[in-house]
């Protein structure tokens, strides 16, 4: 359990965190490239060896990390979502899948759900996610009201800019979904430049969109790195509190 999921880092977790990542690099580096020879043959063999031995460690260790008792918790864990992403991840390996989806490649894909087990070794990202979930409620109301504001920025350009393209001798939005999208880049800042404003009243509100836009983007960033900061300090004092009592029952033991 210490090794695992430790409530402090030490060499051993650190060792088995630093391999896990490894074999999910291995995994996942076969899909960088369009051939396949008996090298990302090797690496996909040792990723899978990792990946069930991890499986097997935290399925064995279900009733240490589970408020449920101790039959319970062996019984529900296979079930659970961590360890149904383990199993899709272990799969492709072995063709299983594969066989069955060659057409629809489900097997090479389901190889990049290797990816999302980083999260799970790599401290930044977990708490990030961490973050996320917490302030889930704060981050869905500012997606909606993303949302909603591009909605509404389509709904006026899609009326307002009726100007043909002389490129193409048609409306520049051909219909209500490129006005969408081309709101959607504009909230963004991303401007691929496939579509954009060619009357004076297009751009005045692609400007004032962009503007809103910026403010709109930047809301998010900052709850999740008030929060990250927060989630980090928590984790930090747990730490203390922890090596504290550790001290303290070692003291009594004396």
């Amino acid at each position: 359990m210490e090794i695992i999921e430790p409530r402090k880092q030490n060499v051993l977790s650190k060792i088995y965190g630093g391999l896990m990542l490894c074999a999910i690099v291995a995994g996942i580096l076969p899909l960088m490239f369009r051939g396949q020879n008996w090298l990302f043959g090797l690496l996909d063999w040792f990723s899978c060896c990792c990946f069930i031995l991890d499986y097997i460690l935290r399925w064995m260790t279900a009733d240490l990390r589970s408020d449920k008792e101790r039959v319970t918790a062996f019984i529900v864990y296979p079930f659970t979502a961590q360890a149904i992403l383990d199993v899709l991840s272990i799969l492709p390996t072995f063709n299983i899948v594969g066989q069955l989806f060659k057409v629809a490649r489900v097997s090479r894909l389901l190889r990049i759900l290797r990816v999302i087990k980083v999260i799970r070794y790599y401290e930044p990202l977990e708490i990030t996610l961490s973050v996320i979930c917490k302030q889930k409620k704060i981050l869905l109301v500012v997606f909606s009201l993303a949302v909603f504001y591009i909605f509404i920025t389509a709904l006026i350009m899609f009326n307002a800019e009726e100007d043909i393209n002389p490129e193409t001798g048609r409306f520049l939005f051909d219909n209500f979904f490129d006005a969408f999208y081309w709101a959607a880049c504009t909230l963004t800042t991303v401007g691929y430049g496939d579509l954009y404003p060619i009357s004076e009243t297009g751009r005045v509100i692609s400007i004032i969109s962009s503007m809103v836009g910026i403010a709109i983007i930047a809301l998010p960033s900052g709850v999740i790195t008030a929060g990250y900061l927060e989630e980090i300090k928590r984790r930090k004092e747990n730490t203390e509190n922890i090596q504290k009592n550790d001290t303290t029952r070692n003291r009594h033991s004396l």
